[in-house]
């Protein structure tokens, strides 16, 4: 396919476009008919790419590593055993392994500013598009408050709620992440991975401490998988042998989706990445690694640290979200272990505020995609002299602002049934990315695009995406099936907030179907050049300017670099 022809096409059809035939009525502006939809260039409009590999890579890492990990495994462990825990972990970290190769498939070809939000417009449906931005910043505007409530929590472990108002901690944790994002993206880089650092070093010094315990090196009782035998690998749920079992198992296939989800955020820092084909492509092909170490590893060590029936981890299940809920301090408690808990719930702290601080980064850069991509107004897509879209920014932080509502015992109810969405809008950013790639794949297969001019392939295909899609959908429709046993005038409530995303998902897509009467994107009339000089332009320049500065300093070691690289990376 002519690369120029299509290179010089810079407004799609209503068809392709996010706002289809009302596109003038909905969000547009006179600029959108001079400019790529998408992708800026404007110095008024444009993200500066300051964010390099190691801040790309880190940022994937420190996504998925939080409080879902550390504290939420305990009440899955509690109520379905060891055994079950360690095989939905796997299953639901394979498949995220999948999603983010879809994503990092279409990133690699053409880094959008828009993110993933622009890929689904542009290579599927501008209506998918639309639900896919809107929805994943209805997660985001949720998630940050909540975990601004959460470091409140954290520090509920040394100072009681009456000694220190929570709002007092939630007022002070809002404004320093928001300081932290204003400052532009190379501050917010360096910070993130310096945090992101140091979650590594405690959760690789968790699984240390896991295995030393396991070991018998802390009370010289060497449990090894004692625990798998009695009182068992799987514990039975609702239901007794093996059906209770299998329910088990699947009730915390929900608590491996809520421990991953974030990963996907590296294909919203796209638009300021140094080199995207490059570093993005890294990123994800590292995470497969991370995700077997991590998550994989520690799951199995806490199931051979802690039986499922232990009465601490009773406990710790109904404690608060600090380190008193975490099933790692149960271990340290059982193995008599003293003032580690202290340390441990200082971690989560910082655990907390580094999720807070990507989350509202997340949001922001959610919603100027939104903007770049027509679906939202075109003020949310303008940018200081940082690259910091400060009405987006400014806009996701004051929604933050509802964590004050758990201030008050009678508002937490309310809250935490917004919290109870997050999980099934996750799911179905997920899916969109899938359906997107599938798409992707129909088409660039229908234009003749082989595998050799892609940058970065998805190792399992559209095949890989087919299987996680499917995954991802049986896991949704099924997350809370455990409110049809019981009494359902105490669970409804449940049912309504852990479903209603489906819904909303659902309407944004139609409702916008029917208002622009837009169209999904056949597969050979899918637009995979325009813009794609500009990128490739940008890419030119990078590694130009970067063979001058190795030409400048010829003298400079290559010794430790190369190591970090190919001994280190892999973990930081």
């Amino acid at each position: 396919m002519d690369h120029s022809s299509h290179s010089s096409i810079i407004h799609r059809s209503a068809a392709s476009s996010p706002a289809g035939e009302k596109e003038k009525m909905a969000f547009s502006d006179v600029e959108l008919d001079t400019r790529v939809r998408g992708i800026e260039t404007s110095p008024e409009t444009s993200l500066h790419r300051g964010l390099k590999a190691r801040h790309i890579t880190m940022i994937a890492l420190g996504g998925a590593l939080g409080t879902g990990l550390i504290i939420g495994t305990g009440k899955a462990l509690a109520q379905a055993g060891p055994g079950s825990i360690f095989v939905s972990y796997s299953i639901v970290g394979f498949v995220v392994y999948l999603v983010m190769a879809a994503l990092g498939e279409m990133a690699a070809w053409l880094p959008m500013s828009a993110g993933f939000t622009g890929y689904a417009s542009r290579f599927c449906d501008p209506s998918l598009g639309f639900a896919l931005g809107w929805t994943y910043w209805l997660k985001y505007i949720i998630v940050t408050p909540n975990q601004l409530t959460a470091a409140a929590l954290v520090i509920q472990f040394w100072l009681p709620r009456d000694r220190v108002n929570p709002g007092v901690w939630i007022a002070i944790f809002l404004v320093a992440i928001l300081t932290i994002n204003y400052f532009g993206i190379r501050f917010f880089g360096e910070f993130e991975f310096w945090l992101s650092s140091f979650k590594v070093v405690v959760i690789v010094g968790v699984i240390f401490l896991s295995l030393i315990i396991a070991a018998g090196g802390a009370d010289h009782d060497a449990r090894g998988f004692r625990y798998w035998n009695d009182p068992g690998a799987f514990a039975p749920y609702i239901a007794t042998g093996s059906w209770g079992e299998f329910l088990g198992f699947w009730s915390t296939m929900v608590t491996a989706t809520f421990a991953y989800l974030g990963t996907e955020l590296v294909g919203v820092t796209v638009g300021e990445a140094q080199n995207p084909r490059k570093t993005i492509p890294r990123a994800i092909k590292l995470t497969f690694y991370r995700i077997v170490f991590f998550y994989v590893i520690s799951i199995l060590l806490i199931g051979m640290c802690v039986p499922y029936n232990s009465p601490e981890l009773a406990f710790a299940n109904n404690s608060s979200g600090n380190a008193n809920a975490s099933p790692f301090v149960v271990a340290i408690k059982l193995a008599k272990i003293p003032a580690l808990d202290h340390i441990l719930n200082a971690c989560i702290l910082l655990f907390v505020f580094s999720a807070a601080n990507s989350d509202l980064y997340i949001a922001s850069r959610t919603l100027y995609g939104l903007s770049s991509d027509g679906a939202a107004p075109s003020i949310f897509r303008r940018t200081n002299h940082n690259g910091v879209p400060l009405y987006s920014l400014f806009t996701s932080a004051s929604i933050a602002l509802l964590a004050f509502l758990n201030v008050s015992d009678d508002s937490k109810a309310v809250f935490s049934y917004f919290v109870n969405m997050t999980t099934i809008f996750g799911l179905l950013t997920w899916i969109s990315i899938l359906v997107t790639h599938i798409w992707f794949v129909r088409a660039r297969r229908a234009q003749g695009i082989e595998n050799e001019l892609m940058p970065y392939i998805a190792p399992l295909g559209i095949w890989g995406s087919y299987g996680a899609l499917f995954m991802c959908c049986l896991i949704a429709l099924t997350k809370n099936y455990d409110v049809f046993v019981g009494d359902w005038n105490k669970k409804y409530p449940t049912f309504i907030t852990g479903y209603l995303g489906i819904p909303i998902y659902l309407v944004l897509i139609f409702g916008h179907k029917l208002w622009t009467k837009s169209k999904g994107v056949r597969p050979h009339e899918c637009d995979f050049y325009t813009g794609k000089d500009i990128i490739d332009r940008e890419e030119e320049e990078f590694l130009a300017a970067k063979a001058a500065q190795r030409a400048a300093n010829p003298k400079e070691t290559k010794g430790l670099s190369w190591f970090y690289r190919r001994y280190v990376s892999w973990l930081f």
